[in-house]
């Protein structure tokens, strides 16, 4: 697999790049590098609906066990629950299995320090460089020192829902909501949660079996949302992707409020309560130029630009004291609740900022000017993602977009973290010129690298 970690934890199709001897590796090798001087270390282990779950949790809890960890199961469960779960447990760490928005047929390890956050680079490249070395960290533990299954204190879903609702303060009687869970981590714990506030809920992708998950459903496809609200005459629709850390909002209409949208309109909500922590709202290099024109010109707040990431939203985030920020995926954090992106938690402070203003979904997001926004990919060699920056005649035409777009939009290329592509995103005010020059220019870079 070349490098292990990317940029959210280790990925691959599960029992091929993914395998559970692997998964084992990681469980040893994490534990190991987490365990302190004389004391075994708690692990608190989620996983999200894919069939593999079963395969890769066993696997990373033998590893944990055999070198005298103790691991705490939590289920079928979003990513957010785990993060906010390790700190309830009082946990050295947690591991959620999962591969977010991908495939059912894909599959994910990610780790979380006993803080709740994503691990350090530090200690990822040491679990990395233990495995990529061959390390056996302690391959002949036996009799007492081995480690065991711990039980959790209380029902763990539970436990994250009520979590939930203590970050909001009103009620939704009188509201139509649909949910789409993806088929996925959130199936159980987001419909709970709104059918507790005393919303009317309806469900789509609420059926998980193994296979299902991102199927066509949830945030990267909300097709079915779109027309579900409609057909219900729904006050609003809201997607989660796999893991249940991003979001989509669907207006009343029926037409799609994205991230960066999202974020327009619950850090307006923030300001106006006096919430908004340093006048600054978090963002990264995708975030629609549209977006920094309301937050600067409408909100009067600064723009904190970061790389394309959520860990990279969370670490700018925590430098600053900025309370919310994330991406135009749906990956939004609010700080002040929680220390990672959470779809559940996130459609819970929109539906606040839509109450409070009194206005309708698609009457907030119309006060947002989006500009066209086109993305590309070009499929390139794993080994030759970063070879457009030396390369004079990609530079020549990136700067031919530049000219041509001055004033009225932006070429950004970015390779991806997790996958052999380079992605090319235009923005300009004619939607036909600005897809034909993405498009031209990533069959360039594709021609050249693929």
């Amino acid at each position: 697999m070349g490098r292990l970690f990317g940029t959210d934890g280790v990925r691959g199709i599960a029992n091929a790049e993914l395998t559970p001897e692997l998964a084992f590796n990681l469980g040893k090798a994490g534990a190991f590098a987490l365990s302190k001087e004389n004391q075994r270390p708690v692990i608190v282990i989620g996983k999200d609906t894919r069939i593999s779950g079963d395969m890769l949790e066993n696997a990373l809890t033998a590893g944990i066990l055999a070198v005298g960890g103790n691991v705490i199961k939590v289920g079928v469960i979003p990513t957010p629950a785990v993060a906010y779960l390790v700190k309830y447990y009082n946990a050295d760490a947690g591991i959620v299995i999962s591969a977010s928005h991908n495939p059912f047929e894909y599959n994910g390890i990610k780790f979380f320090s006993g803080d709740g956050y994503k691990l350090d680079d530090d200690l990822e490249e040491r679990i990395e460089d233990m495995i990529m070395r061959g390390i056996d960290p302690n391959s002949h533990m036996t009799g007492e020192k081995l480690g065991r299954c711990l039980d959790a204190e209380g029902e763990a879903a539970d436990i994250y829902c009520k979590f939930l609702l203590s970050t909001i303060d009103i009620r939704l009687e009188g509201m139509k909501i649909v949910l789409d869970c993806a088929n996925g981590a959130s199936y159980r714990t987001a419909p709970a949660v709104y059918r507790d506030l005393g919303a009317e809920v309806i469900t789509i992708g609420c059926d998980p079996d193994g296979l299902n998950i991102n199927d066509h459903i949830g945030s990267t496809h909300p097709e079915k949302l779109q027309q579900k609200v409609v057909e219900e005459k729904a006050d609003l629709g809201l997607a989660y992707d796999g893991d249940a850390d991003r979001l989509i909002v669907v207006d009343e209409k029926g037409l799609i409020i994205d991230g960066d949208k999202t974020i327009c309109i619950c850090a307006k909500m923030l300001k106006d309560a006096g919430q908004l922590a340093e006048n600054k709202v978090t963002a990264t290099v995708m975030s629609n130029i549209g977006f920094h024109k309301y937050v600067k010109e409408i909100l009067g707040a600064e723009v904190e630009v970061t790389g394309v990431g959520d860990r990279y939203v969370l670490e700018s985030m925590r430098k600053t004291g900025c309370v919310i920020g994330g991406e135009q995926s749906g990956h939004i954090i609010f700080l002040n609740y929680t220390t990672t992106g959470d779809g559940t938690l996130s459609s819970l402070q929109f539906v606040k900022a839509v109450k409070a203003s009194g206005k309708k979904p698609s009457e907030l997001s119309a006060e947002i000017e989006i500009f066209p926004q086109v993305l590309v990919n070009a499929s390139v060699a794993n080994d030759k993602k970063n070879a457009y920056k030396d390369d004079e005649e990609v530079q020549t035409a990136i700067r031919a977009i530049e000219e041509e777009t001055a004033g009225s939009g932006r070429v950004l290329i970015r390779p991806s973290g997790t996958e052999p592509l380079v992605r090319v995103m235009i923005e300009g005010s004619d939607i036909e010129r600005i897809h034909q020059l993405a498009q031209e220019l990533a069959d360039l870079i594709s021609k050249k690298f693929g």
